[in-house]
This record gives structure tokens, C-alpha cells and sequence, in this order.
């Protein structure tokens, strides 16, 4: 089996974790493979040779690796679709962050999960992404999302007006701070703090969620995940925000952007009985009551 260990930066607090996750996989014959700042970390303990040292798309898919193993938060697995992206490696998510709402396994369960994994004891659940279309070019080789697509304005400037079209028919036009196009993962993400419904993933849809909407009876909207969803936008600041899950784009009023599904999408390694019903108690606290 061969696995790669990927993290962004690592806090001398969790040290201690990353070292053991190596330990267990070293021991069990895996052959590993790691990201250049882990390999900082592991360089001073063992000769850890530069081929075994993945930063990019091209050598990940020339490493012909089983698995990926990210040890961070959930934007650690945000960051490790933009390094998979059509390659179709699952991962499995150590949450050495916060929440960890993708990143399923806690740092108390590392020993029981890699145990689990090793032994093939895990289902893959694949999670729908979202991918952008535009007239002029934007983000390179990774204009897709697993979390969601905003347009939003400029720091302290005046609301912006986002027309949004489905197939080609128009929706609505947004007077907002901004407008969020979310998957099922991203729904329990931006969207939600923003107002926007909790998506079962595997369901098909997106949800269409504004940002501080001028108008009180605009709502966040489910649609289905087969539609083009397009956009002009207007405003009196010459530049705005685009984004796809961390990363950011300036755009102006010339920019013509569409989103749709994804032809791929990203796999999620999940231990047990770890399910998505099971994670929005744990981690939203979802129907807990202080009264009972």
C-alpha cells in the first residue's frame, strides 16, 4: 500500500500526533510518501529521500498512490482536493484542527482508525464538487470547489447587484454583500452560518444562499445538481470577490461566470460507524437540548 501523508503547517502542539500516525504506518509496512512541510518534520528523525517529497498534481499521479492521509483540519482537505483533483485517491481526514467536520477522525482515535484502515475496515463515500466556467481565466488548473463558490464585494464597499440565471433562465438579481453556490459538503459550511439548509450529501443538489440580502423575502433555494447555474455582476466598485472554497480571485463587471457539477468529485475514507448523521451531533450539536 502506498499512502501519502499530507499537511499544510503543523503546530509544535500536535507534533506529537503526526509523529505517531508515521509510526503506526511505518510499522505496518506502508510505504509513505509525504508533503514537503511534513517531510521537514520527519527528516529530523529518519533519511526520508526527496522522491518520496509530493507538492504537486503530476507527481502524485506518477507515485500511482492508494490513499491520502491528512493531518490538519478541514481546510487541510480542501487544500489536498486541489493536489487529487481528477485522480480519485480517498482520503482519510486526522482532525488536528477545530471542528473537523470533514476531517472525521479525532486525535484520540488516531491508534483504533489507522487500525481500522490497515485492515481495509472502511467505507468511501464520494462528495459532489462544484466547477467554474468563465470568459477570462481564473485559478489556473483548479477552477473547481468541494465546499462552495461566493461572489462577494470589496471590504467595506457598498452592496453589489448579482444577476443569476438556471439553464439560461433568469432567478433572481441579488442586492446583497454577496451570493454562495454550495454543495452538500459546503452546506454545513459559509452557507450555513449565512442562513442557508443543511444537504444531505449524495442528494444532488446545490443550494443557492445570499449573503446579507437587501431584500428580507429572498431565501436560500435548492436546486438541482444537473443545472448551470450563471451570473453577471454589477456594482460601484470596479473589482470583487470570487471564490472557490479557500482560494480567491478579483473579477470585475466583465467577468461572465457560470458554475456546474463537477465531472469528478473527491472521496472521503470514513471509519465504523463515523456517519453524516452521526457527525452533525457530535459536531453541531444537531438537536441537543440544554432542557433535556
Amino acid at each position: 500500500m502506498r499512502v501519502l501523508l499530507f499537511a499544510r503547517k503543523v503546530r509544535d502542539e500536535y507534533l506529537t500526533y503526526v509523529q505517531h500516525v508515521r509510526t503506526l504506518l511505518h510499522e505496518s509496512g506502508v510505504e509513505l510518501f509525504y508533503t514537503s512541510e511534513l517531510a521537514k518534520i520527519y527528516k529530523k528523525t529518519s533519511d526520508l529521500l526527496e522522491s518520496k517529497i509530493i507538492d504537486d498534481h503530476s507527481l502524485l499521479q506518477k507515485a500511482n498512490i492508494d490513499h491520502i492521509i491528512t493531518l490538519g483540519g478541514d481546510g487541510t482537505i480542501l487544500a489536498a482536493t486541489s493536489l487529487i483533483r481528477d485522480l480519485a485517491i480517498p482520503m482519510l481526514g486526522i482532525n488536528l484542527g477545530r471542528l473537523g467536520f470533514l476531517a472525521g477522525v479525532e486525535r484520540r482515535q488516531i491508534e483504533d482508525a489507522i487500525s481500522h484502515f490497515l485492515k481495509g475496515n472502511f467505507r468511501v463515500e464520494r462528495r459532489t464538487m462544484l466547477y467554474l466556467e468563465s470568459n477570462f481565466p481564473l485559478f489556473k488548473d483548479e477552477p473547481f470547489a468541494l465546499n462552495d463558490f461566493t461572489l462577494h464585494k470589496r471590504d467595506t464597499s457598498s452592496m453589489i447587484t448579482i444577476k443569476t440565471y438556471i439553464n439560461g433562465d433568469q432567478l433572481n438579481s441579488y442586492w446583497s454583500d454577496g451570493l454562495i453556490v454550495a454543495t452538500p459538503t459546503g452546506s454545513t459550511a459559509y452557507s450555513l452560518s449565512c442562513g442557508g439548509p443543511i444537504i444531505f450529501p449524495g442528494s444532488g443538489n446545490f443550494v443557492i444562499t445570499p449573503v446579507a440580502p437587501h431584500n428580507l423575502n429572498v431565501r436560500p433555494i435548492v436546486i438541482s445538481d444537473s443545472a448551470v447555474i450563471s451570473f453577471e455582476i454589477e456594482g460601484r466598485s470596479e473589482n470583487f470577490l470570487c471564490t472557490l472554497d479557500s482560494r480567491f480571485e478579483t473579477i470585475t463587471m466583465k467577468h461572465q461566470l457560470a458554475v456546474r457539477k463537477c465531472e469528478f468529485d473527491t472521496r472521503l475514507i470514513q471509519i465504523n460507524d463515523n456517519t453524516f448523521l452521526k457527525t452533525l451531533r457530535n459536531k453541531i450539536s444537531w438537536g441537543d437540548d440544554n432542557r433535556n
